[in-house]
């Protein structure tokens, strides 16, 4: 089971190019069920998401450089493509911060997992997180592949 919550982000916090971060490309063989290919620097992941928008059920399968590349062409829209920092929070979480590139620039958003629901419903974020969009679909990854940025 996923459990996370998704901010908007108007300000890049200083220092956050000194945290770790991943290249990611990703696109969508189906939105419905959401079926995921993901390149994250040299690793290749195959995700299929369940329906829900804080807490939905993610299963992560291996694929190899060759699968990927099989793969990307049946991608049905954009593919996405950001870059990903892991940025620490309170001794307990990760922030993954994403600067989206391409036609999704300038879009940045900030997403915190957790172990459950109450710890999710709880959080209080940073000063410098926006707004809430855990429950839009419009900023949900598998939407933005088939409409862009939200308007």
């Amino acid at each position: 089971m996923e459990i996370e919550r998704k901010y908007l982000i108007h300000t890049l916090p200083q220092g956050y190019e000194n945290f770790p971060h991943t290249e990611i490309e990703q696109g969508y063989l189906s939105t419905n069920p959401v079926v995921r290919i993901r390149k994250s620097d040299d690793t290749y992941t195959l995700t299929y998401k369940g329906s829900g928008l804080m807490a939905r059920e993610e299963y992560n399968l291996p694929l190899t450089e060759e699968a990927y590349a099989h793969l990307r062409p049946k991608v049905d829209g954009i593919l996405i493509h950001k870059i990903r920092y892991r940025l620490p929070y309170q001794d307990s979480y990760t922030i993954e911060l994403d600067l989206f590139l391409d036609s999704l620039a300038p879009l940045l958003l900030a997403e915190v997992e957790f172990p459950s629901l109450e710890e999710a419903e709880a959080f209080l974020p940073p000063d410098w997180f926006g707004e809430d969009v855990t429950f839009s679909t419009d900023y949900h990854n598998s939407s933005l592949s088939q409409n862009g940025l939200p308007r």
